[in-house]
Order: C-alpha cells, then sequence, then structure tokens
C-alpha cells in the first residue's frame, strides 16, 4: 500500500474518529462542567479543593487535547477510546 493510500484511509478514519470519539467526549464534558461546578462549591465551603475530582477533570483535558491533535493532523496516533486513555499531561499534584 502507497504512503498516498495510507494517508487518505487515515484521513476517512478521522469522520469516524470524530464522531464515536465526539460523542464520548461530548458527554464526558457535561459530567466535568457538573463536577467542577461542584467542586468550586466545595471548595468555597470546605476551604480545600477536591483533588481526586480536580485530577478526573484534567484527564478529560488531556483526552480533549489528544483528540484536537488527531482532527487537525498534527498526529496519527488515535485518541480515546480507539487508543488507551493517556495520562494527565499537566503534572498536576
Amino acid at each position: 500500500m502507497t504512503k498516498e493510500k495510507k494517508e487518505r484511509q487515515e484521513a476517512w478514519m478521522r469522520i469516524i474518529v470524530f464522531i464515536i470519539s465526539g460523542i464520548i467526549l461530548w458527554a464526558w464534558g457535561y459530567l466535568v462542567l457538573l463536577l467542577t461546578v461542584f467542586n468550586f462549591i466545595s471548595t468555597i465551603f470546605s476551604g480545600k479543593r477536591n483533588k481526586g475530582i480536580a485530577e478526573f477533570c484534567g484527564l478529560w483535558n488531556t483526552q480533549i487535547y489528544g483528540f484536537l491533535e488527531y482532527m487537525t493532523f498534527f498526529r496519527n496516533e488515535r485518541p480515546f477510546p480507539f487508543e488507551k486513555i493517556e495520562k494527565n499531561l499537566s503534572g498536576f499534584r
């Protein structure tokens, strides 16, 4: 298979990835929005943030970043759920 044909097939695959990953990340984004509001309110009243919620939201940020890199042809590694979930890029602790 020629390089051009592989690139063309990968470009068509991006449509499928966009639909499947897009739906998953969209739904996950609404959950992240709710958790962010909850964490914000919780932090105001308790004086400390919930690290688990923050890390979960950071994981979503990482997946969105990978998704956008793939969809803009910056890289060819497919995003979640076609590949394993990526680690948090921010180094948040």
